[in-house]
């Protein structure tokens, strides 16, 4: 994978669930990784444990990419590698409510990270591999891009962007020599789905695991531009299929409709 893409890997959100999936994932193919997260003792710690188990170089880059300037601060911190695999994990949404009951604030912020960001990003250092001719930017996205659905409204709409960015980008790149992957996850295990489920007594049920989703993904690299983790059909559309869309927004907002009954 380092002949192919290069010798570093950066994970946005590598901290813990998929994105410290996907670095352990990278750092056993022999890929560098750099690790870009907020909590500061949850990354150093990750980053210990990557470098004693693979043996890889592993930096560490405390951000919080909502924050204006921090991918411009990511690609300083970054400049003296040649980075070809960037993955944008980070973006998750820890209170599921309906639309007003969330500070315009935290939209605004959510809005930030998972459009604004990751449009940078994907600019930042896209555009190097592709002067290169070779590298890969993976964009996880969510179920939740599909429909709208209640209490979704916000982060629904960001993850659709990223899906469509990651699908047009793939459209733009793919003679060049650069792989874009648009990953698709539904409920996986990761600790942002755990805070949400606990904080409306919901059971867990059945989730993906993190390590699964991430080697999918970093085996099916080339194989955009878009992959549906958990799909019979990966490469294939909406699961939705022929809904009209005003059908797939109730289906979307059963869970919703539910609890709020209870």
């Amino acid at each position: 994978m380092t002949g192919k893409y290069g010798p570093w890997g950066v994970v946005a959100g590598g901290s813990d669930g998929v994105g410290a999936a996907f670095a352990r994932g990278m750092a056993a193919r022999g890929i560098n990784v750099v690790l870009v997260a907020r909590r500061v003792p949850v990354l150093e710690a990750s980053a210990d444990e990557i470098r004693a188990r693979y043996g890889v170089d592993v930096r560490t880059v405390p951000l919080d990419l909502s924050a204006p300037g921090a991918l411009a601060e990511l690609a300083d911190a970054t400049s003296d590698l040649e980075v070809g695999l960037f993955v944008y994990n980070a973006g998750g949404d820890d209170r599921s409510v309906a639309f007003l009951d969330k500070d315009l604030a935290d939209h605004l912020e959510l809005v930030r990270r998972n459009c604004a960001g990751v449009l940078e990003a994907a600019y930042r250092f896209g555009a190097p591999m592709v002067a290169r001719g070779r590298g890969a930017v993976v964009l996880v996205t969510s179920g939740a891009a599909w429909a709208g659905g209640a209490t979704l409204a916000t982060y629904g709409a960001t993850k659709a962007f990223d899906l469509v960015l990651a699908e047009s980008l793939w459209a733009e790149w793919r003679d060049s020599g650069g792989d874009v992957l648009g990953l698709v996850l539904g409920r996986t295990d990761t600790p942002s789905l755990r805070r949400v489920l606990d904080a409306k007594g919901e059971p867990y049920g059945a989730l993906a695991d993190p390590a699964d989703v991430a080697e999918a993904a970093l085996e099916h690299l080339a194989d955009g531009p878009t992959w549906i983790y958990g799909s019979d059909n990966p490469t294939g559309g909406s699961p939705f299929g022929g809904l009209n869309r005003r059908d797939a927004v109730l289906a979307m907002s059963r869970g919703y409709s539910a609890s709020s009954r209870d």
